[in-house]
This record gives C-alpha cells, sequence and structure tokens, in this order.
C-alpha cells in the first residue's frame, strides 16, 4: 500500500487551522500530527509549506447524464471535473434516461460509475406519481443509497410528482432522506401565462418572475408541512429566496436536525442583474433571483440556517443554452460585445456546469472577506458528510477515507476553453480568474489529481484505481 506524508500544511479542519503533518496509508488518514517523521524511503514526501489541506468537497447534488444523456455529459468526465475542482464525492441525480425510477436502474447507475467514475458517488432513487412502491424499496438499502430525490417542481416531465396521496405516503414511509426540488407548478404556470398575456417578448430576465418567489415558497413550505406531520427527514435542495429561510433553523445542532438545506454556488453568486450579461447561459432552475435574496441566502449561509453548499451542476451543450445564437454559442466568451446572449428570449436549457469550480469560487469570496475558511470546510466537506450520515468521509480524520485536497492561495487560476473539464465544453465564469489553485487532490488515498505549479502548472492524473460507493450510517 502506498504512504504519503504531507509535511508542514495547514490544516482546515473542524473550525480551527493548524500546521500539521498528515500521513496517509493506504485508503485512509493514518495520522495527523505535528513533525512526522518515518524510517527508510518507503513513502512520497509531499512538501506542503505555504498550502493548505482541506477534506475533500462532497456535492449532494450534481447531474452526470448518464445513461441516455451522454452527448452533454458522462460520469467519468464530469467526475474527472470534480476531482480537479478537488470534489472527492458526489451524489448524483434520477433524472436520467432512462429515469431512476426501478432499483435495477438505480443499480445500473451505481454499476457505471464503479467502473469509471475518479471520485466516490452515491445516486438518488427517483420518484414519479406512480412508482411509490418502488420507490419504498430503497428502505432496504437505506446504508447505500443517499437518499430519495422528489421533483415537487416544474419541467421535469415524468419526474413531477404532484399527486397528495403519492407525497403523503412516501413522506410517511421513507426511512431514507428525502431531497426535494421545491417549485409550485400552478404558480409558475399562472406567471407564465400573465407575462404573455402582455404581449411582451419574454427574456431570460423574466425567468426569475416565472419561477417566482412566491412559487418556491409555496412549494417550500408545503414539503415542510408533510415533513413535520412524520417526522420525515427533508433536506430542500437549491434554496433561492428569502422567503424560504423562514422555514429553517439554527437552533438546532446540524446532526439532530429533521430538516436540513442547501444553497447552491451560483445563487450565492449571481443575481438577476447578471441576466443583461450573460441571458440564459444562466438560466437555472430554481431561477437566480434578485440581489435582495443572494445577500439573505449569504446571512442565513453564515448563522447556520443553511446547512450545506453544493453545484447542482447541470450540463447543457452550448447550442442547447443557446439554441437561436450560434455565433454567440461559438466564440462565448470572447465575442463582440454587440451579440446579444439573450436572443431566442427565454428558451434554452435550464443548468449550469460548476463542479469543477465550486471550491475555488468559495476560495474567492474566502478572499473578498465574506466566509472563512473553515466555515467553507464545514459547508462543503464536514456538514454535508453529517446531513447525510456519510461514514468515516468529510473530515481530516486518523482512521478516516483519505479524501483530501491541497489548495494553493498564492496561485491564481483562470476559467478558460482549454482547461474546462466538462465535456460539454463551457462554463459561466470562463475568463473569471480565482485567488488560488486545486494543488492535488487525494481520492480514497489515491493521488488522483496533481498539479506542477514549478513545471508550466502541469496536470498528472492517476486514474488507475476507481471511486467508491458510499456507505452511511443510517
Amino acid at each position: 500500500m502506498q504512504k504519503y506524508l504531507i509535511k508542514n500544511i495547514q490544516v482546515v479542519n473542524e473550525c480551527e487551522i493548524k500546521t500539521a503533518d498528515v500521513l496517509i496509508h493506504g485508503e485512509r488518514i493514518e495520522k495527523v500530527g505535528p513533525q512526522i517523521s518515518l524510517p527508510g524511503t518507503n513513502y512520497h514526501e509531499i512538501n506542503g509549506e505555504g498550502k493548505y489541506l482541506f477534506p475533500g468537497c462532497i456535492d449532494d447534488q450534481v447531474h452526470f447524464r448518464e445513461p441516455g444523456l451522454t452527448h452533454k455529459a458522462t460520469i467519468y468526465t464530469e467526475s474527472k471535473a470534480a476531482v480537479a475542482g478537488g470534489v472527492t464525492s458526489f451524489m448524483e441525480m434520477p433524472n436520467t434516461i432512462p429515469p431512476a425510477f426501478t432499483q435495477e436502474l438505480l443499480e445500473d447507475k451505481y454499476e457505471i460509475a464503479r467502473n469509471v467514475s475518479l471520485a466516490n458517488y452515491s445516486f438518488y432513487m427517483g420518484t414519479s406519481n406512480e412508482n411509490a412502491e418502488e420507490a419504498l424499496k430503497t428502505n432496504e438499502k437505506k446504508n447505500e443509497v443517499c437518499g430519495i430525490k422528489i421533483f415537487m417542481g416544474s419541467s421535469t416531465g415524468n419526474l413531477l410528482v404532484d399527486n397528495p396521496n403519492t407525497l403523503d405516503r412516501i413522506f410517511k414511509e421513507s426511512e431514507l432522506l428525502i431531497a426535494t426540488h421545491c417549485e409550485n407548478e400552478k404558480i409558475i404556470k399562472a406567471n407564465y401565462e400573465k407575462l404573455k398575456a402582455a404581449n411582451k417578448e419574454l427574456a431570460a430576465s423574466d425567468h426569475p418572475l416565472i419561477r417566482s418567489e412566491e412559487g418556491c415558497y409555496a412549494s417550500s413550505s408545503y414539503a415542510v408541512s408533510i415533513a413535520k406531520k412524520y417526522n420525515t427527514r427533508l433536506h430542500i435542495l437549491h434554496l433561492t429566496t428569502e422567503k424560504e429561510l423562514s422555514l429553517f433553523t439554527n437552533n438546532v445542532p446540524l446532526k439532530e436536525k429533521r430538516i436540513t438545506a442547501e444553497v447552491c454556488v451560483h445563487h450565492l453568486h449571481f443575481t438577476a442583474n447578471d441576466y443583461e450579461r450573460f441571458g440564459n447561459l444562466i438560466k437555472c432552475n430554481p431561477a437566480i433571483k434578485s440581489p435582495n435574496n443572494k445577500e439573505a441566502l449569504w446571512k442565513a449561509l453564515l448563522d447556520d440556517r443553511l446547512d450545506v453548499i453544493a453545484t447542482d451542476h447541470a450540463p447543457h451543450l452550448l447550442n442547447e443554452k443557446l439554441p437561436h445564437n450560434h455565433a454567440f454559442a461559438s466564440c462565448w466568451p470572447n465575442c463582440d460585445d454587440k451579440i446579444n446572449p439573450l436572443a431566442g428570449g427565454l428558451e434554452g436549457a435550464a443548468g449550469l456546469p460548476l463542479v469543477q469550480h465550486s471550491l475555488l469560487l468559495m476560495l474567492y469570496y474566502y478572499r473578498q472577506g465574506r466566509i472563512s475558511l473553515e466555515k467553507i470546510a464545514e459547508k462543503m466537506s464536514h456538514s454535508v458528510a453529517d446531513c447525510f450520515l456519510i461514514k468515516e468521509r468529510g473530515y481530516i480524520r486518523e482512521g478516516y477515507f483519505a479524501d483530501l485536497v491541497i489548495v494553493d492561495l498564492n496561485q491564481t487560476t483562470r476559467v478558460s476553453k482549454e482547461n474546462i473539464l466538462y465535456k460539454c465544453g463551457w462554463s459561466p465564469l470562463e475568463q473569471f480568474e480565482f485567488p488560488a489553485s486545486i494543488s492535488k487532490t487525494f481520492v480514497n488515498g489515491n493521488l488522483v489529481y496533481s498539479c506542477d505549479e514549478e513545471n508550466e502548472r502541469h496536470i498528472r492524473w492517476n486514474e488507475s484505481i476507481k471511486g467508491q460507493r458510499l456507505i452511511f450510517d443510517k
């Protein structure tokens, strides 16, 4: 078994930063402490001076598109992008083709990941109005599956669950965490018809008016009411509104919460004002909303009403995002300013590719003074592990799996088409320069990604060992 000894690094873990050595032996962290020394030379020593060691990020909401949508992404390509961004574990959504509506289809996704994923993985069981019986069979494997996903929001085709009897039964009988996308279908449709009736040509900036704050709150409050009725373990995904924050508390330790919430990096970064520049490139569901909501989300994240940070990584090809503006799509972001990214009105797929840049984006906000390094580790690693009861991950602890990320705050990273690893080949953050870089990423003690800054930042990969299926202490 390989050994790595990381020397003299700043360890960011459990609300503190301390200088330490970290010994990795095989898959695990063997020792954390000052001045670790080993006899002989049968190990790899890494100089960590001036750098920071984070627990690997765990992203609880990604769409890696396999099976059925592999022209956009695959588990291999997106897990590779994740690892390059310091994300060592992910939980993937069921809206593939076919959707994960049966136990067999769910296990098919695990088998794909077992063979190709560079990061650790778990997959949500999908629900429809008709498959409650099948979805609840997941109770039998509650230690092997992250949760059950319910799309209570619009535009999800046959994944939309709006039958009150189905919702009631799943909330009542599920022994797993239920993760929900919350938007009210009736409110969304009414908003759309109202805008159309005004004879207005709809634009990307209308997206948050259609998928409004009221629509989000109506659905989230409904989910919370059912969860409280049955004491369900509920986790509401991608919060976007100030109003919804009243549904959550910071008066209870995370491990004791029955209702938790996630915020995504793009809702902490963009606002509705950015539609003027980015148009449909930042279209997503639920929508990016007005600036007051962004400020409220930041406040709730830092005071622990919001529990985890994720990405909702959802890649689409540029011609799917901008179907009527191929000229803009072909040269984004180095295009003529006269080309309008809003061409084509409100058409275009909803979703952003983000998993390669989520940790870097939070490190940018660290430099901006909005969040501490300790809080980043908490919200992107510790709290995700606690929220989902992930076994032996999410912390830098002796005996835990060595999912670790070395960060260099003295190097910058500029996003460009040349270094984007998403299969879709673009990012809404292109040309953005982060005041940090991901130096190395370990997954289960395997040094999968290494960026050699001294040799023109040459990237080295070790793809010989794949990630593992996440196990849960439920």
